[in-house]
């Protein structure tokens, strides 16, 4: 190839090339439009953390991140004290109070006029008791090697 041939075919090289710097434009807006979208979301609910954190009273039940569970007792700055059993009270940091326990809820169906509840049904109670053997010698003899439904 000579030098003069070599001059136009750098600049259609040049021409179908020219449109890089506006592809690479358009994928960094791109990259910085979804890390917004997906940092919006933890932003969100680290504020929704951080209000439960300060709205916290003595008497609340709580859990820590680490799994203890205990009610609030005293609530300072930026330090919880917790009693997991009466008498043993531990001190944490707000940020390690991982959320709020509610209460179980009370089923509201109503009990027979004997006071029992309905778990079981009325014939099963008045059963006999079941015999449960507490060895394999008091088991009858094992089938032989006739039969089929074993094989």
């Amino acid at each position: 190839m000579t030098l003069l041939n070599a001059a136009p075919a750098a600049d259609t090289a040049a021409a179908t090339t020219g449109g890089g710097g506006y592809s690479m434009f358009l994928l960094l807006a791109l990259l910085v439009g979804a890390f917004w979208f997906m940092s919006r979301k933890s932003r969100k609910q680290q504020r929704a953390q951080q209000e439960f954190r300060s709205t916290l009273q003595p008497g609340d039940e709580v859990m820590t991140a680490s799994g203890m569970m205990g009610v609030v007792v005293e609530v300072e700055d930026d330090t919880i004290t917790l009693e997991s059993t009466p008498g043993s009270r531990t001190r944490w940091v707000r940020a390690a109070i991982a959320k709020k326990v509610e209460a179980p809820v009370a089923d509201d169906q109503p009990s027979d006029e004997d006071g029992t509840e309905d778990d079981e049904p009325a014939d099963r109670l008045d059963d006999e008791p079941i015999d449960v053997p507490d060895d394999l010698s008091s088991l009858p003899p094992s089938r032989g090697d006739d039969d089929t439904d074993r094989k």
